[in-house]
């Protein structure tokens, strides 16, 4: 275990706190993953998607087969064999009843059932199913027009068509579509287990059924509609299962938020591998800690082994779990800052998990170098290559978040003194809320630098000042933290600091926390403003620049043209 760095005692302060070392934690001998072995959390297509696969590639290697022989007899003579047999059972009752049992097969019911799957998705915020789900179902019926279209494949011949039919033969178009539509819908709004495994029987019910139907009426060839129902589930099963991951993008109903992913079953098991096989960890329970401060990722609280030669028993460790979710969910929030901001928000968004997870590594040990009082950094524990990856921390037991501790002297000079060591080494934290600080047995420690940044702008390391003296505020008083503050900045940083920040620069939690004591009758950003000997003007961020006049550009066009599409699509059959 490395040695922990003595932090250095604040200006004016009664007193350094003296940092206790992290439990001692046993370790055992890694495994490197020989080549070729699964990661801990595979990308599974599970045997069911591989032999749907497989019995489309048969549909398409025999639609090339007819297509370059231009003979199709052979299928000709069987399909109107079965046809013959069916229209042998017809009875005028039971044409009625066949014509009810195929009605979803027919386009106003297609129409109703796209449109429905439209609102429900967009009513419950499942974005990444909504576009798979337009996606996949735009391939394959295009997919299955375009074969049909290039056999030219009529309508049965011998047997009388005893309902509506119009278009080429093979594969059938309505059979394609049904299939493609029930089994998205399956995957995009059904939750996965028992109640998925009821659906899939109820998908197969209905297809059987409305194949029967039209098989009756001699609407299409069995052939036909084998190879439809072949091609409109193997294209939705395989899409799903690979775009959205029900260990990634589950299925929910509940409030949680999506950045938090579900860590029982195969991802806990796959995560307690890793660890021992990456960090040496020997693991023995993993559950979720501290949701309600976190947005951006998963936070775990893992138990751990401890070390047999030091008696401590059992331990644990804190780790943050990054998914490709959360990657996507930083761009977007990037690109919402840079359009709000402009100029003085000029970040990058991160490309992949990897990187997101390297670079929070990074900053934790600068700023543990730089002796901040933060958690001690274990190591990265990769899950699923570029999917998904752990950062193992020491947690810190016993802590409580700042705004349920006690606050006294010594911890108001400890949180400017963090603020006024990030500024001497040229850091800003840029998330400075209750949440992120902790106290424990006097001490206190700063969390998540997920958005700390190397060498920020000064309005930045401005912003981090006046978020961490409101902070501070919350469980003291304006005046009193105010008057520890000029022990360590001068009236002219802490004046820039209010300059620079307002409610678009503060985190949410705390945004939130200072309007509910403004309902109290107590504005402590205006009990600060008061406090200050002088007034800077507003920083202003909002600043126009190419950059960013061109973002608003591009992302209004892009608004614009998908809402023109979507009317279009809503006003259209299919």
């Amino acid at each position: 275990m490395a040695s922990v760095p003595q932090a250095l005692p604040p200006a004016g302060a009664t007193g350094p706190a003296v940092r206790p070392a992290p439990p001692a934690i046993a370790r055992v001998r890694r495994r490197r993953r020989p080549s070729g072995e699964p990661p801990a959390l595979p990308r599974q297509l599970r045997t069911s998607g591989k032999w749907w696969l497989a019995l489309s590639g048969l549909v398409l290697v025999a639609w090339v087969v007819v297509v370059v022989t231009g003979t199709i007899r052979y299928f000709d003579v069987a399909d109107t064999r079965v046809l013959q047999a069916f229209a042998a059972l017809r009875t005028p009752i039971g044409i009625d009843v066949a014509e009810v049992a195929g009605v979803l097969a027919t386009e106003r019911a297609l129409h109703a059932m796209w449109l429905t799957n439209l609102v429900l998705l967009v009513a419950f915020r499942r974005w990444r199913h909504l576009f798979v789900w337009f996606g996949v179902v735009l391939v394959v019926v295009n997919v299955a027009a375009v074969m049909s279209t290039t056999l030219q494949r009529p309508r049965p011949f011998e047997v009388e068509l005893a309902g509506s039919w119009s278009g080429f033969a093979m594969p059938s178009l309505p059979m394609t579509v049904l299939a493609a539509f029930l089994v998205s819908t399956l995957y995009a709004l059904v939750p996965p287990g028992h109640k998925r495994t009821i659906g899939k029987w109820v998908v197969c019910g209905l297809l059987v059924v409305t194949a029967l139907s039209r098989l009756y009426l001699a609407q299409d060839h069995p052939s036909g509609i084998v190879a439809g129902a072949v091609l409109g589930v193997a294209g939705p099963l395989t899409a799903f299962r690979l775009l959205t991951p029900n260990s990634v993008y589950p299925v929910r109903y509940s409030r949680g938020r999506p950045a938090h992913l579900d860590v029982s079953g195969e991802r806990g098991d796959a995560i307690v591998r890793a660890l021992q096989d990456q960090l040496g960890l020997l693991a023995t329970e993993v559950t979720p800690f501290g949701l309600a401060g976190s947005g951006g990722s998963t936070p775990l609280k893992i138990a751990v082994k401890g070390d047999p030669s030091a008696d401590d028993g059992d331990s644990c460790v804190f780790g943050k779990l990054y998914a490709i979710t959360h990657v996507r969910s930083d761009r977007w929030y990037k690109l919402g800052r840079t359009l709000l901001y402009g100029r003085l928000e000029d970040e990058k968004p991160f490309h992949t998990v990897r990187r997101l997870v390297q670079y929070e590594d990074y900053i934790l040990r600068l700023f543990w170098e730089a002796a901040l009082p933060v958690p001690h950094p274990l190591g990265i524990v990769e899950i699923t290559p570029e999917r998904e990856y752990l950062l193992v921390t020491e947690f810190i037991a016993g802590a409580q978040e700042v705004g349920d501790a006690e606050v006294d002297d010594s911890i108001i000079d400890q949180g400017l003194f963090a603020v006024r060591r990030m500024w001497d080494v040229g850091m800003a934290h840029r998330d400075i809320k209750p949440a992120n600080l902790l106290v424990r047995d006097g001490t206190l420690f700063v969390i998540d630098s997920a958005f700390a940044e190397v060498r920020p702008s000064p309005w930045r390391q401005a912003v981090d000042l006046a978020n961490m003296m409101l902070v501070l505020a919350l469980r003291t008083d304006a005046r009193r933290v105010f008057e520890r503050a000029r022990r360590q900045f001068s009236d002219e940083e802490i004046a820039e600091a209010f300059a620079a920040t307002r409610g678009l620069t503060m985190p949410t939690q705390l945004r939130r926390m200072l309007r509910q004591e403004a309902k109290r009758g107590r504005d402590l950003q205006a009990d600060f403003l008061a406090l200050l000997p002088f007034r800077l003007p507003p920083v202003h961020i909002q600043r126009w620049t190419w950059r960013r006049f061109g973002l608003t550009a591009v992302t209004l066009v892009l608004a614009g043209g998908a809402a023109v599409i979507t009317v279009g699509l809503l006003g259209s059959p299919l």
